[in-house]
């Protein structure tokens, strides 16, 4: 177990230079790890099948399955089986902020993007990709060939924090371009106005769509380690200002703390699952959180 968690560290992972490395790693010490965690006995086998319940047709029933579990299971049709995803990717300048981690948040969120689109494709689901800021600036149409992770990892690999965002329109957008069900993943700071961004996850939700919002901000901006006077640079406009960082830690703290529990209750409310992450903590909590949506969709 310690073997796989390593791998699952940000300061392990950025030594790795290439993207599909990086995926590969993170989901290999994933799964390695998968027996101590609530998904006990979740393979990319057993993904296929669900337990056998009452009015299914037994001759459906997986004798092979049986002999290993001496539990029924059938084996599910194609389109029980196929979970399509889109990873939306929020390119602001925010994101390229980092202040003692070695990942920035856009770093560390395209390593975890990576290793979504390396699981769904192992477990043969269609996943896409949709880059934006203050518009979409790039979209590949969900495909479940092994040849789109190589696609999805060069475009991510391609892509760059800067300038502005707008999260809520960007969301309707995305709402009126994919007519599928699908699960969509969005990483991003959410640095922006708060009522904008849940009336587009909403939009969303209207169209039919689950949604992940993974709100990955810099280890620095949820623990503020700043003392004394410090001078902080908006990362979007470039503004500055020199402030008491001792003096207005306590306030900034309460005031983080408020804005996660509203989106934690909003989110709940529209049934949205909310991960809040910061850039030091392992990726196993964003792969739990997707095979959590997997398996509650069957």
């Amino acid at each position: 177990m310690a073997n796989a968690e390593k791998y699952l560290k940000p300061e392990v992972i950025r030594t790795v230079s290439r993207l599909d490395l990086r995926a590969r790693f993170i989901v290999e010490g994933f799964l390695s790890g998968l027996h101590a965690s609530p998904f006990q006995g979740f393979s990319v086998e057993f993904s296929e099948h669900r337990r056998y319940t009452q009015g299914d047709d037994p001759k459906d029933i997986d004798w092979l399955v049986y002999a290993k579990t001496d539990r029924f299971y059938v084996k599910k049709y194609q389109a029980e089986t196929n979970l399509t995803g889109y990873l939306l990717m929020d390119l602001s300048g925010s994101m390229g902020y980092t202040y003692r981690q070695e990942l920035t948040k856009f770093d560390y969120s395209i390593c975890l993007a990576a290793a979504l689109a390396y699981l769904m494709i192992h477990q043969q689901d269609p996943v896409g990709l949709i880059t934006f800021d203050d518009q979409i600036r790039s979209s590949l149409h969900a495909r479940s060939r092994r040849t789109q992770l190589g696609n999805i990892l060069a475009s991510l690999a391609k892509a760059k924090p800067a300038g502005t965002t707008d999260i809520a329109t960007n969301m309707r957008r995305v709402a009126a371009m994919v007519k599928h069900r699908s699960l969509f993943m969005l990483f991003s700071d959410l640095l922006t106005d708060i009522e904008p961004v849940l009336k587009g996850l909403q939009q969303l939700r209207y169209a039919g769509h689950d949604v992940i919002v993974f709100h990955v901000l810099d280890e620095a901006e949820v623990h503020f380690p700043f003392r004394g006077m410090v001078e902080f640079r908006e990362p979007e406009t470039q503004e500055t200002m020199v402030l008491d960082a001792s003096g207005m830690k306590a306030d900034y703290l309460e005031a983080l703390n408020q804005v996660r529990e509203q989106f934690t209750k909003e989110c709940r409310s529209m049934r949205v699952d909310y991960v809040p992450l910061d850039t030091s903590m392992p990726f196993d909590r964003a792969l739990v959180e997707y095979l959590s949506q997997r398996q509650a969709r069957f």
